[in-house]
């Protein structure tokens, strides 16, 4: 009998399952621990299984043939690693990859199409899901092309801050460059800002979210579509938000 229960699982998509289609999938999950860096889908190789991550933060990222690199999504417990599957393409260029290390539910991709062709309800459900998915990347180009530095980093760590347990988001400078395609020394400056009007404390490795609100006020329209069109589709909210203030 499998150990997976839906009420045990943290991941959006499986608790949103029907039940039945949740047991079908429970007979061949597997649980895995993600470290740092850790890739979950690589680019252009057919995937040999789907994961659905219960903790942490993963990226994916679009890779050009100069291997410059540029994130254009947020994993987390509210999403499907492999996703690409749904579009019945086994592969992709994108590369994803853990930058929080956490933990997920592997199921074998054969068993996965299986399950999903043969139950219309929970194909319709991943579906929507890569629409968001879709909306998120739409949304990291706006952002780019029409948002300052600390605007798209304020969203940036609305979306980890989605993604993860407390207020805490161990993330480090170099890391936080590399995601927004800026340098170092522009990641600092930007994170002063934000500590400015105590809306974070950076520390060595680790960012503070202190009020979380002022965080919203500064990304203003360069967040939250994305994310209130996950919880139109898939019926749960990305983020469920602890009954103690986070504000302070």
């Amino acid at each position: 009998m499998s150990s997976f229960t839906q009420a045990s699982v943290a991941n959006r998509l499986l608790k949103a399952l029907a039940p039945e289609a949740f047991d079908l999938l429970s007979q061949e999950m597997a649980r895995i621990d993600l470290g740092i860096r850790q890739v979950i889908v690589e680019s252009n190789k057919p995937v040999p299984h789907v994961c659905f991550i219960e903790n942490g933060v993963a990226s994916m990222v679009a890779i050009n043939s100069d291997k410059e690199a540029v994130e254009v999504g947020h994993l987390g417990r509210e999403g499907l690693g492999g996703y690409h599957l749904m579009l019945k393409t086994d592969r992709t260029p994108h590369r994803t990859f853990m930058q929080v290390a956490g933990s997920g539910i592997t199921v074998p991709v054969e068993h996965f199409m299986t399950v999903v062709e043969g139950h219309t309800l929970t194909r319709d459900l991943l579906l929507r899901y890569v629409q968001s998915a879709e909306l998120q990347l739409a949304h990291s180009a706006l952002a780019n092309a029409r948002y300052s530095m600390h605007v798209r980093l304020a969203r940036w760590l609305l979306m980890c801050h989605d993604r993860l347990d407390g207020d805490d988001l161990p993330l480090t400078h170099e890391f936080l460059s590399i995601m927004l395609g800026v340098r170092r020394s522009g990641v600092t400056n930007e994170l002063h800002i934000l500590e400015g009007i105590h809306a974070i404390r950076a520390t060595r490795g680790n960012i503070r979210v202190l009020d979380r609100q002022k965080l919203e006020e500064v990304a203003g329209g360069c967040y939250g579509v994305p994310e209130a069109e996950y919880e139109r589709l898939v019926g749960i909210p990305i983020r469920v938000e602890d009954p103690v203030s986070r504000s302070g």
